[in-house]
């Protein structure tokens, strides 16, 4: 049985470590992460490895021999000893994420600090399937965290598109509406916040909400062609059209942030005790708008920027019509996003990570970056 005590939070850190039969001892805090070996959880397990310290990692029983890969890799990256990595196979969709009792009992019996990072990212996704995973499943991790005696901060991973239909400027403190939302994806990542936003009051809890989060701002390294890279693709699809017409207006941003700037921000507020209570959006404070991207991306691939812009009623009516998706690469239910009028306040994330030397940098810093990337990786490692 669980014991039901919370020991305080204390802003100094305390250590575990592997003991060679595979026990603790009371030397470090422990790291618990789900969603690993996703490509922000992988990079995140690396970031926080160069410390030093043990790690717990919630790996679905499909991806454990790839865990196993990416751990001896991040060990040696990091001369982290691969003993202070441990897999514990899971399912956040299961009570008591699909772990044995042994393993429940090792989790209960650390001090620990959580990284729920497990979610189902996909704007197509089915609705029992994104309730079944994105709520259910931080339910399940929720009730986990409640059950912990010595839990010293729990990080929920959101995105900045819980806003739904809202427009106009979203801050870090709003939460709850009725504007609707555009998919299940959105509905199920709201429905998760409001009930992680709930226990606030009595866990030592940070919500983290990303903007559309793209490649590496100095590698261009990313595991998916989403969001920016659509545009990219139809800019390359299309090299003619691009010289003339501009798809992209002057009234609507769409708030890139570099997957490194995501994880370091993450990492950067992992022991903070300043950041509990506190949702923050990791965004762009000074997002280009779509035209500014258009033409940016443009001048990458082509030298020049547009000479014509194509009236957004327009652009958006021919984006909707059913062939558009097999002629520009663009999926009906990522058409939305670039006419959305909406922005992010950032004040409490920037206020936070400005003491920790981090600010979001522009997209125009590294967007040779992202398309180059792009250019020479046409298709993506499965």
């Amino acid at each position: 049985m669980l014991v039901q005590k919370r020991e305080l939070y204390s802003p100094h850190s305390s250590r575990l470590s592997f003991e060679a039969q595979g026990n603790f001892m009371p030397i470090y805090e422990t790291v618990f992460i789900t969603g690993f070996p996703g490509f922000i959880a992988g990079r995140l397990l690396e970031r926080l490895a160069r410390a030093g310290g043990p790690f717990l990692l919630l790996v679905q029983s499909p991806f454990v021999d790839r865990a196993r890969v990416e751990l001896e890799r991040i060990a040696h990256q990091t001369e982290n000893p691969l003993s202070n990595f441990r897999i514990l196979e899971g399912d956040i969709a299961q009570p008591n994420l699909g772990m044995s009792q042994n393993n429940l009992a090792l989790v209960s019996s650390q001090p620990i600090v959580i990284f729920h990072l497990a979610a189902i990212y996909d704007l197509a996704v089915a609705r029992e399937v994104a309730v079944r995973v994105n709520v259910a499943g931080t339910r399940n991790v929720n009730e986990l965290a409640q059950s912990l005696p010595h839990l010293r901060h729990y990080h929920y991973v959101s995105t900045c598109y819980v806003a739904g239909k809202r427009k106009g400027r979203i801050l870090e403190t709003e939460l709850e509406h009725a504007a609707g939302f555009r998919n299940y994806y959105e509905e199920s990542k709201y429905l998760a916040e409001v009930e992680v936003e709930a226990l606030k009051s009595t866990l030592p809890i940070t919500i983290h909400r990303p903007a559309v989060v793209c490649g590496d701002s100095k590698t261009g390294e990313t595991a998916k062609y989403d969001g920016i890279y659509y545009l990219i693709h139809y800019l390359r699809k299309w090299p003619s059209v691009l010289k003339l017409f501009n798809i992209g207006n002057r009234e609507v941003s769409l708030n890139l942030v570099p997957v490194d700037f995501v994880v370091d921000g993450i990492a950067a507020l992992a022991r903070d005790p300043r950041a509990i209570g506190k949702t923050i959006q990791l965004a762009d404070p000074n997002p280009l708008t779509t035209h500014e991207l258009f033409n940016t991306i443009a001048r990458r691939l082509k030298g020049r920027g547009s000479r014509i812009t194509v009236p957004a009623s327009i652009v958006q009516f021919s984006l909707m019509l059913p062939p558009s998706p097999r002629i520009t690469d663009l999926p009906h239910h990522g058409v939305p996003y670039f006419f959305l009028k909406q922005t992010y306040d950032t004040r409490q994330a920037s206020a936070l990570l400005e003491s920790h030397e981090l600010r979001c940098p522009p997209f125009s810093s590294y967007a040779d970056t992202i398309v180059d990337y792009a250019v020479s990786h046409p298709v993506l490692d499965a």
